[in-house]
């Protein structure tokens, strides 16, 4: 039985991953300082260690045994990083440099590293592929490139998945595994919140799309994990690949307020607002590597991402 050490794995995606790599039959140790995170997300099959990627003696303990790292942990929040950049940089940056450092010790050289679309900034090219010039706009996608400069100068067997919208939830037998993030910045998320005391505002309706409002990329959290196992068995020794994953589509804001109205069966509440600053017009992912190299491509629709948003809700 291959066993993972999944950092980061007490938070949304994370924990996901932890369930799923649980159910293919590998055996996980789960790294998590719970700063973001939830104990009780952790899957009772992992083995569960509190505490942070800075702590380089708990980290070589977490890697006793290990085969691979999937690597999660980090910061996340844009604003917050633009606030608080020292932070991002330590927490990820010195954070990842102190996980690689571990990982030679145990002889470990094998990673998936969860990367972001913000890598990318401001884009020229759309959809974006991996070779699209990469110019963050915030601490927290610059952190999130430097790591991917670092994990290539080390010279291991690496890719770097670079996420652009996760939705969606996964049922497991304890229970949904989904979005709990405060605060939450998330577009599908605050759309089911919406009500009509506090409406969804969307944020300009004058850009230069299909109707007017911004265009995102949306992948299942299901499907996304599903990349990270295919990403274990794509490793090359010695090579770093940097992939994208998304639907290779996108979906205006009007679009995601129209499938949840119907999901919900009933209206979104929404105000138009400003635009705001930094905000791209259309951020959609191409996904030719990603079925070349890994051999995957997403399965769940928009529907499917915002009824299992709505069920996980109702636990």
């Amino acid at each position: 039985m291959t066993r993972i050490l999944v950092t980061g794995g007490a938070g949304y995606i994370g924990s996901t991953a932890t369930a799923l790599l649980a159910d293919r039959g590998y055996e996980v140790v789960v790294l998590d300082d719970l700063s973001m995170g939830h104990a009780d997300a952790v899957d009772p099959r992992a083995t569960f260690i509190e505490g942070s990627i800075l702590d380089a003696d708990l980290l070589r303990n977490a890697l006793a045994g290990c085969e691979a790292v999937i690597h999660f942990a980090g910061k996340s929040l844009v604003g917050e990083s633009v606030e608080k950049p020292e932070l991002y940089h330590r927490v990820n940056v010195d954070g990842t440099q102190t996980l690689l450092e571990a990982m030679s010790i145990h002889g470990i050289d094998k990673i998936v590293f969860s990367s972001s679309a913000a890598t990318y900034g401001q884009p020229i090219d759309n959809p974006i592929t991996e070779e699209s010039f990469a110019s963050p706009t915030n601490p927290y996608g610059a952190s999130k490139l430097a790591i991917d400069k670092m994990i290539t100068s080390a010279g291991i067997s690496a890719i770097s998945l670079r996420y652009f919208n996760v939705a969606g939830a996964y049922q497991t037998t304890q229970g949904w595994l989904a979005e709990r993030h405060n605060p939450e910045t998330h577009l599908i998320p605050l759309v089911l919140r919406a009500t009509e005391d506090n409406p969804l505002k969307i944020f300009g309706t004058d850009w230069d799309t299909k109707d007017g409002t911004c265009v995102r990329d949306y992948v299942h959290v299901v499907d996304l994990i599903e990349a990270h196992i295919m990403a274990l068995g794509a490793l090359k020794p010695h090579v770093h690949e940097i992939v994208n994953l998304g639907s290779g589509g996108g979906y205006s804001v009007r679009e995601v307020i129209s499938v949840a109205s119907q999901v919900l069966a009933r209206p979104v509440p929404a105000v138009e607002s400003p635009r705001r600053a930094g905000d791209p017009a259309t951020l959609v992912a191409s996904i030719v590597k990603a079925k070349s190299l890994l051999g995957w491509e997403p399965t769940r629709a928009l529907e499917t991402m915002i009824s299992d948003a709505v069920k996980s809700q109702a636990q």
